[in-house]
């Protein structure tokens, strides 16, 4: 019998692709946006796997859902807003009101999953929020000792944590982590913390998957071997100069081939080499949604993502989308925007799935998206646990 799963804030569905991508089947997708619920709705209507197997979503606020139908699920997973962590955001965490913590808390609590899995932004684990992450932490361990009527968090922490050191049982045994999403294969340079849970009972042994990619690779490949630019037909007068900071490190692979080498990195070229460039591109042989996006230009600190490592995080932005993170920075230095095809390819999204919205708001959506290859890799080792 397949594992059954709740998906709260789903956003594009890049974390729910991954889950289903590993059988799991999806009891209820929650996502209030309506851009991105009319991007599911698109892709559920066109059939595209996992998508149209899904059952509708949930297009209100998330406080307003009703578990009392879902109470036998086997996962909870999702995205709570990053945008009070985030380091494009106004950095007010718990003060915030886009903080959904609170409802992943109640998530847990009211249906009693098998497990879960929450992704957030790295900056949640930066010292500002320190305290408040702990706080995460414990009321997932605790999920029935809820805030009383009135109690601020740090007071509810404080009682948490007394129960805690008086070796109350944890209902739910919780780990985190910070991962690159390009050890995993993704083309892009984007840490995310991942908070996975096991109910106590279970005695799940489970830890989070290994890196099956690596930097050390990618430059081997580069300035060591030469294969990279060998495969992409990329000629001496062509290629960038390796960055000072990296000399050493290329030297030292010179010098000592790693045994247990993993695959290299994947770079934006490797994502997207294949695409024609969106300025000359014609529609007729142009793929879905890659159009040229005019305006980009670069100023200090936002220099674009170079085309032979992996891409920068992108980034939804607080006021619209962010110049510097969604560019790619060409050889010659000029940039230009990457497309909503190019970002769903650096995201790891299938070609054949479609974005409702403007260029903005499909960037948004992008922006906000846990990329698939990275979602696989946690659903498959959780659901290997859970079965």
């Amino acid at each position: 019998m397949p594992l059954r799963s709740i998906e709260l804030f789903a956003g594009a569905g890049g974390l729910a692709m991954g889950f289903s991508a590993e059988g799991v089947e999806h009891s209820a997708v929650v996502e209030w946006d309506k851009y991105a619920c009319d991007t599911l709705r698109e892709n559920k209507r066109k059939c595209v796997a996992p998508i149209c197997y899904w059952p509708d979503v949930f297009d209100k606020d998330v406080r307003m859902f009703d578990y009392r139908r879902h109470e036998n699920v086997d996962l909870v997973t999702g995205g709570p807003p990053c945008q009070p962590f985030s380091m494009g955001g106004k950095h007010r965490g718990c003060l915030d009101h886009r903080d959904m913590f609170p409802e992943a808390f109640r998530a847990v609590r009211a249906t009693r999953p098998r497990a879960f899995v929450f992704e957030n932004v790295r900056g949640l684990t930066r010292p500002a929020f320190f305290n408040y992450f702990t706080y995460i932490l414990l009321q997932l361990e605790f999920p029935s000792l809820q805030a009383q009527p009135r109690e601020s968090w740090s007071d509810h922490l404080a009682r948490l944590e007394r129960e805690k050191t008086r070796g109350t049982s944890s209902e739910y045994h919780v780990v985190a982590r910070v991962l690159n999403a390009a050890d995993f294969g993704v083309p892009q340079k984007r840490a995310r913390v991942l908070i996975v849970g096991f109910r106590a009972g279970l005695n799940a042994e489970w830890t989070f998957p290994c890196p099956t990619h690596s930097q050390d690779a990618l430059l081997y490949e580069q300035w060591v071997s030469g294969d990279y630019w060998e495969w992409h037909e990329v000629p001496r007068c062509a290629r960038p100069r390796p960055a000072p900071e990296i000399r050493k490190r290329i030297d030292s692979l010179r010098d000592s081939i790693p045994s247990t080498m993993l695959l290299p990195w994947r770079t934006v070229r490797d994502a997207i080499s294949d695409l024609p460039e969106p300025e000359r591109a014609t529609t007729s042989l142009s793929p879905c949604s890659h159009r040229f996006q005019p305006g980009a230009r670069s100023y200090l600190g936002h220099t674009g993502s170079p085309l032979d490592e992996p891409a920068k995080a992108l980034k939804a932005g607080d006021h619209g989308v962010p110049g510097g993170e969604n560019m790619l920075r060409k050889v010659d230095g000029s940039v230009r925007y990457f497309t909503v095809r190019e970002s769903a390819r650096l995201q790891t999204f299938p070609d054949h799935f479609i974005f409702h919205g403007t260029w903005t708001e499909s960037m948004r959506q992008l922006g906000n998206a846990v990329p698939v290859t990275l979602a696989r890799a946690i659903a498959s080792s959780v659901a290997t646990c859970l079965i």
